[in-house]
């Protein structure tokens, strides 16, 4: 009989969520095969889907209402096991929060990722993994730090209001506020974004056009990050402009690595480490991973990439389950993929398989059983 089978799939965006994706796929493995053990580790990058995937990973899931990214009350969560808590910017402080229409590319704030900060340290987090992407502004951190105590003042020393926009006018910044359980709090930024702060590759330039800014608004952005940087080191925060992963979720990369010292790993690995991932990996005869597009995106410090390179190096084969996949066979095999199995196989109409996937990933599922699950 076949070693256990162990499903880690990310997301399937708009669609299904990780956990979501990896119980269908369990449905049709054990519809085909019911005697092979399956095991479900859903995974994530840091980015939306982050908590969801510690949860399903034995973590406590505790309800937070925070500030949206442009005021508005949001409902979220942290999950917390023992001293460590996963705070999710996209859940908080993220673009998806906001209709299309509706994009506030300087006026959006990171606040609410503070309140879930909060929130971390007021259940006794001395770690918080910080997990970015996905976010709606370009604030440079700043709201996320001026709910944690810091104050960010204009010429006149009076507080500006939220966004990446008021930034230009910062004279100022005074850290001496700071939630004091903030020294004694590890701060893991878990990004797979190696973006500076500024400049043409910054959180502005590559990231401010899908948050809605036009050109002279990733300029005007660019130059108050750039001004918001300047107050922040006179402040006494680190120099860490240039270094990679300073421009996440609009420079709330930066915000954490310059004042609350975080480290920065890549999301992907924290993920793994926080579900027990080898654990759950040691035996198995298969790994099933997964995602809604399969391309050479997912190859580049995704979720998917991260569990193949695990399990290739515990010599374990390794077959992707997406809703398309976009690359060849020759790549997929330079990845560790052996196949990649797509509901466009089995449905050509996408606007189906993002409807009806759910019901479509079974058959999927009975297919791999078939190739791959030999009695």
């Amino acid at each position: 009989m076949p070693g256990p089978v162990l499903i880690a799939p990310d997301k399937f965006k708009g669609s299904l969520t990780a956990p979501e994706v990896a119980a269908a796929v369990a449905t049709g493995l054990r519809r085909a095969r019911p005697e092979v053990e399956v095991r479900s580790a859903p995974v994530a990058d840091g980015g939306d889907g982050t908590v969801q995937a510690a949860v399903a990973g034995g973590y406590v899931p505790i309800p937070v209402r925070v500030a949206g990214p442009v005021g508005e009350p949001v409902d979220t969560e942290i999950a917390v096991f023992d001293d460590t808590a996963v705070v999710e910017l996209a859940s908080a402080s993220g673009l998806a929060l906001l209709d299309p229409d509706e994009l506030a590319p300087l006026a959006a704030s990171s606040e609410g990722t503070g309140e879930a900060i909060l929130a971390a340290l007021d259940a006794g987090a001395r770690t918080v993994v910080l997990g970015v992407g996905g976010s709606a502004c370009t604030d440079g951190g700043a709201g996320m730090l001026t709910v944690l105590g810091a104050r960010v003042l204009d010429a006149a020393e009076h507080p500006l209001p939220p966004g990446g926009g008021p930034l230009a006018r910062v004279a100022s910044v005074d850290l001496s506020g700071l939630d004091p359980r903030l020294a004694g709090t590890e701060v893991i930024l878990a990004s797979d974004v190696d973006n500076p702060l500024l400049g043409e590759r910054g959180a502005a330039h590559v990231y401010g056009p899908q948050k809605g800014a036009d050109p002279d608004q990733v300029r005007f952005l660019d130059e108050a990050l750039a001004n918001w940087s300047r107050a922040v080191l006179a402040a006494g925060g680190r120099d860490v402009a240039e270094q990679p992963g300073a421009g996440a979720a609009g420079g709330v990369g930066y915000g954490a690595l310059a004042v609350l010292g975080a480290r920065m790993r890549p999301g992907v690995d924290v993920v793994l480490e926080l579900i027990d991932f080898d654990r759950q990996l040691a035996g198995a005869g298969l790994v099933i991973i997964g995602e809604g597009s399969i391309d050479e995106q997912t190859l580049h410090g995704k979720g998917p990439a991260g569990v193949a390179a695990r399990a290739r190096a515990a010599g374990i084969p390794v077959v992707a389950i997406a809703g398309r996949s976009e690359l060849s066979p020759e790549r997929l095999r330079e990845a560790g993929i052996e196949a990649v199995y797509t509901l466009t196989d089995i449905e050509p109409d996408p606007q189906r398989c993002i409807r009806e996937a759910a019901t479509l990933l079974p058959e999927l599922a009975e297919r791999i059983a078939a190739d791959h699950l030999k009695p």
